[in-house]
């Protein structure tokens, strides 16, 4: 075999190609995966170790930091444990027609190394959301389709959570959940009491095992996962996909890879390879294969089919739909209620869990009452905590009582931030700004995509239904907030080249594959025909299993 020939490529290695490399090479395929950026090893280029007082500025932005990445500083991201995670925003820049916040991770591992960890299935009510309402285009798909791939993904991913039973949750394959503190126990219960069993507090579905498995160690609740795990508690492609890819001699990791495009035969309508800038040296390559998964992370991989076959499609390879980079979609948050608890003052935490409280989708599904004046739903994030009270105190801020006050909890608290769907809009979307260049002279994409009424309309509900529930539950001074939310704050973007039911209204078939060129499959979250309001990771990684099952199925019977 020349060593430009394979029988896969993979393009990215993040969770939806880590996916795609265990599972390729497993089935017996020779696998190339590119990654643009950096390698990361597994324990060895983490920053676990390293205490908060052995940083330079304790772990902290600077103002050089802030200058250097004007985009990472708008949120939580920016800091200096784990800089090198992020993406350099002069090297790679892009262009904001409106707002958006991309927050980019490229290296082996992409954000598998960064991401929150929720868990959770898309239900019927999801896939079925666009058909019934109008937005956007059916899904080709049914959660039938899928759910078995849930449970295989989960059992080797290691998901941690409660079999809750509910039918807008879909129940998992998972390991034993993380415990609730006892305000949280007991907020649950009155939760469940006072609205009658419709509205529940369940514990985070994590990608934090809780046992060992696959030669990894189970949570230590250290709750550092953004800085890399050197258990490999938590899922990532180091910890989970890549070591049994690597075991069976198949795979080819290359990183400094930068895919320019996908080289497309005409005349046989589908793709023989792809085309590369080495990232360091700046020289070109060209690999062939017989299957290309495209999983660079949803608007790169869309950047990727605009840039190839544009001989044959002026839009780029999936563009004859007219859809490849619209329907942009994202989660809206930062809104929500916090109020205090009183009581429990003889009880406290322990450990620092890495997962939360996650409140399910209750508006907008059968036994809510309420005229809504928006379609879809949301759920929460949060968690009961407690607190030093003493240095609210301005007179208490020196001596010995002070001290001593120090070493008091203060109050319990408890808070929950909505997560809400974005309607898949046509006019929300990407395209290429050939005007501006990156650091490799490649064109960058520009972000065109806003909230609309539907949205503003349900971040009012957002804040107001947790303030009414945890007063109905006797939370004290109960206040609502809204941080404000600008596209891609969520980091879970989605779209842009949408599976569908035909190739004049979507981008994928019902197995991510390209309806333009059929030995190419698309299978992170630029595959996604709606948003739904939980994260997307789960589904990326159970579309993959199933797009690469499909596709060796096809490899064998001479179809691809």
């Amino acid at each position: 075999m020349a060593d430009n020939v394979y029988d896969a490529i993979i393009i990215g290695s993040g969770i939806s190609g880590g996916w795609a490399a265990k599972e390729l090479t497993e089935k017996g395929l020779k696998t190339i995966m590119l990654e643009r950026g950096r390698n990361v090893r597994h324990v060895k280029d983490y920053h676990a170790d390293k205490d908060t007082w052995e940083y330079p500025h304790r772990g902290r932005r600077t103002k050089q930091m802030e200058a250097d990445y004007p985009v990472l500083k708008r949120s939580y991201p920016l800091n200096e444990k784990n800089l090198d995670f992020w993406v350099n925003e002069k090297e790679s820049p892009y262009t904001e027609i409106k707002r958006f916040d991309w927050f980019r991770g490229y290296q082996v591992g992409g954000r598998s190394l960064m991401w929150g960890r929720h868990s959770y299935r898309l239900s019927d009510l999801d896939f079925e959301a666009n058909l019934k309402d109008g937005y956007g285009t059916d899904w080709p798909i049914r959660y039938a389709d899928i759910a078995s791939w849930y449970s295989y993904v989960e059992k080797w991913a290691g998901i941690s959570g409660n079999r809750d039973g509910l039918a807008v949750l879909p129940d998992g394959d998972y390991m034993p959940p993380m415990d609730m503190n006892i305000v949280e126990k007991g907020l649950a219960s009155r939760l469940k009491k006072e609205y009658d069993g419709r509205r529940h507090f369940i514990i985070g579905r994590t990608a934090n095992i809780t046992r060992p498995h696959t030669g990894r160690i189970d949570c230590q609740y250290q709750n550092q996962c953004w800085l890399g795990c050197n258990f490999g508690a938590y899922f990532s492609t180091q910890s989970s996909t890549l070591p049994p890819a690597v075991a069976t001699g198949n795979l080819t990791l290359r990183p400094f890879s930068i895919v320019t495009e996908i080289i497309y035969d005409k005349d046989l309508r589908k793709a023989k390879g792809v085309r590369i800038i080495d990232a360091e040296t700046h020289q070109t390559y060209d690999f062939f294969a017989k299957v290309i998964f495209v999983c660079a992370s949803a608007f790169n991989s869309t950047w990727v089919l605009m840039n190839s076959a544009t001989d044959v499609w002026e839009g780029g390879l999936g563009s004859s739909s007219g859809e490849l980079g619209h329907n942009a979609m994202d989660h809206h948050f930062r809104v929500g209620a916090r109020g205090r608890v009183e009581g429990y003052e003889d009880k406290y935490i322990y450990g620092r869990r890495p997962t939360g409280l996650y409140v399910p989708r209750f508006v907008n599904v059968d036994g809510d009452t309420k005229q809504r004046d928006y379609v879809r739903g949301f759920g929460y994030q949060g968690a009961a905590s407690r607190s030093r009270w003493s240095g609210e105190v301005a007179e208490m801020s020196v001596g010995g009582d002070w001290k001593d006050a120090m070493l008091e909890p203060g109050h319990w608290s408890v808070g929950f931030t909505a997560f809400g769907e974005i309607l898949p809009y046509h006019e929300n979307r990407i395209f290429l700004d050939k005007t501006t260049k990156d650091k490799w002279g490649l064109p960058v994409l520009a972000m065109d995509m806003e909230i609309k009424d539907n949205e503003k309309k349900m971040r009012k509900d957002m804040g107001q239904e947790m303030k009414e529930m945890l007063e109905k539950l006797g939370v004290k001074d109960v206040k609502t907030f809204d941080r404000g939310y600008a596209f891609g704050m969520g980091i879970h973007e989605m779209g842009t080249a949408r599976m569908g039911t035909d190739a004049k209204n979507s981008v994928l078939n019902k197995h991510n594959q390209v309806w333009d060129a059929k030995n190419v499959f698309v299978t992170d979250g630029a595959g996604m025909t709606s948003a739904s309001c939980v994260n997307p990771s789960l589904t990326y990684m159970a579309l993959t299993a199933r797009a690469v099952d499909f596709a060796v199925s096809e490899l064998k019977k001479g179809n691809l």
